[in-house]
């Protein structure tokens, strides 16, 4: 018989942890856990999550309603029970502000693939949904079409939302997802970002399905692996796409085994269109060769220098 009180004592933990590594701040977040069909507990509203203790925590009916605590349950309930109904196995949700993925959501950048394997085989494609006012039905309803395929999300201007089968997993890929933000960032800032090939992308996928990880990549044809190109069609709404981030386009059984394509390549993935002219954008903004800026510089100078001589 599930221990309501250990429960709770876990609940306290992750919120410390969440506190301690900067993902809520002051009275930031929520969390969750289904304890039976119709009970959940889950964080007050009005709280640091850092320094709570098991009799502050609620206990709310899968509809929302509070049944049990003395404080008052948070106001974004709705999302964590609407995510709950809709997935039965999910036992545990988190709500935070880690600070290197919600600034991807903030920027509408979509997250990367294909540049670390533990990355890709623990969450895959990363969605970002649209901005919806925190605390009510429709802050729940911008989840909804996202949260069948993954396990995180990003909420635009927002946070993240992170479920799972316990607690510890729901947290965990909040964790993880803000160190990888973190290091995509680092690495831009050194000036490369190498991608994985073709081969390594497609490599690595059939390892995710060997080991029961599901993606959905792997139902469709003539995906770009390493493009996001599952939650392409949501980008045109929520303003999502490949800015200061440019993955390889290779396709999945793409027979230029190894080489990676064009960003001009086409694709005849659903959605890839709607990201072409913000590539052309990028493209025709970005600064020219060192040949021509020289060549721009000497012209320049003779001039100016024939100016003189008069």
């Amino acid at each position: 018989m599930l221990n309501i009180h250990q429960v709770k004592e876990e609940v306290c933990d992750i919120g410390r942890r969440i506190y301690n590594r900067g993902f809520a701040a002051a009275n930031d977040g929520n969390i969750s856990f289904r304890i039976d069909e119709n009970r959940v507990v889950c964080t007050p509203t009005g709280i640091c999550k850092g320094f709570m203790k098991p009799e502050d925590l609620c206990i709310v009916d899968m509809s929302g309603n509070q049944i049990a605590g003395t404080r008052k349950r948070t106001s974004e309930i709705l999302l964590h029970v609407t995510i709950m109904k809709a997935r039965p196995e999910v036992k545990s949700v988190v709500h935070c502000h880690p600070p290197h993925a919600t600034a991807f959501g903030i920027a509408r950048e979509a997250i990367p693939q294909c540049l670390m394997p533990e990355v890709d085989i623990n969450m895959g494609d990363v969605p970002i949904a649209s901005y919806a006012l925190p605390g009510g039905q429709g802050f729940a309803d911008v989840i909804m079409p996202y949260i069948m395929k993954s396990d995180i999300i990003v909420q635009a201007n927002h946070g993240t939302v992170s479920v799972g089968p316990t607690i510890e997993r729901a947290y965990w890929l909040a964790e993880m997802l803000d160190a990888y933000c973190r290091i995509c960032l680092i690495a831009r800032d050194l000036g490369k970002v190498e991608y994985f090939t073709r081969d390594e992308a497609e490599d690595l996928l059939t390892l995710k399905q060997k080991w029961g990880f599901k993606d959905p990549r792997a139902d469709l044809e003539n995906c770009e692996l390493c493009a996001n190109d599952i939650f392409r069609d949501s980008w045109k709404e929520t303003g999502v796409a490949h800015r200061a981030f440019q993955p390889p386009t290779f396709k999945r059984n793409d027979d230029n085994t190894g080489q990676k394509a064009s960003v001009n390549s086409k694709c005849t993935c659903a959605g890839c269109t709607a990201n072409a002219a913000a590539q052309n954008q990028h493209q025709s903004t970005s600064p020219q060769s060192n040949e021509e800026r020289e060549l721009i510089i000497k012209t320049i100078t003779d001039r100016i220098v024939k100016a003189l001589a008069g």
